[in-house]
C-alpha cells in the first residue's frame, strides 16, 4: 500500500508511531508530576517501552490509530507492556497521544495531515487519569 492508498486511520497510526518513536522531535512530549516522581531508572524504562510499544489490540486500539497504551510494573518491579501473569500490577502508567492544531490551542482539523497537526504525547500514572 502506498501512502496515497492508506486509510485515514492508518495514516494517523503511522504518524502516532513516529511521535512515540521520536518523542520530543516528532511530537511534544510531556509527563505528569506523578510520573516524574518515579525513580529516574523507572521513568527511563517506561519511556523506552512507550517508544517500542506494539501491544495494540482491538480492545485498546479500536480505531487503529495507535494513540494510547498501558505499561505495567509487576510485583518484582519489572516494567512490561503485558498485564502481569502472576498477581496484579503494582503500578500502571498510561501514555496518550492527542492531535492539536499547529498553535496547540485547539484539536486538529485533520490529524492525518502533519502540515496542520502537532501531536502531544503525555505519560502519566494511571491514578492521575
Amino acid at each position: 500500500m502506498t501512502a496515497g492508498t492508506l486509510s485515514r486511520s492508518e495514516r494517523i497510526g503511522r504518524l502516532n508511531d513516529r511521535a512515540r518513536q521520536a518523542m520530543g522531535l516528532a511530537c511534544v512530549a510531556v509527563a505528569t508530576e506523578g510520573f516524574r516522581g518515579l525513580p529516574e531508572a523507572d521513568q527511563s524504562r517506561v519511556r523506552e517501552l512507550v517508544e517500542t510499544y506494539d501491544a495494540f489490540t482491538p480492545d485498546n486500539d479500536p480505531y487503529g490509530e495507535r494513540d494510547f497504551g498501558t505499561i505495567y510494573r509487576d510485583e518484582d518491579g519489572r516494567w512490561t507492556t503485558s498485564y502481569p501473569a502472576q498477581g496484579k500490577p503494582t503500578e500502571k502508567v498510561f501514555w496518550k497521544i492527542d492531535a492539536y492544531d499547529r498553535a496547540l490551542q485547539f484539536g486538529s482539523e485533520d490529524p492525518a495531515n502533519p502540515a496542520v497537526t502537532r501531536r502531544v504525547l503525555t505519560i502519566m500514572l494511571a491514578s492521575e487519569y
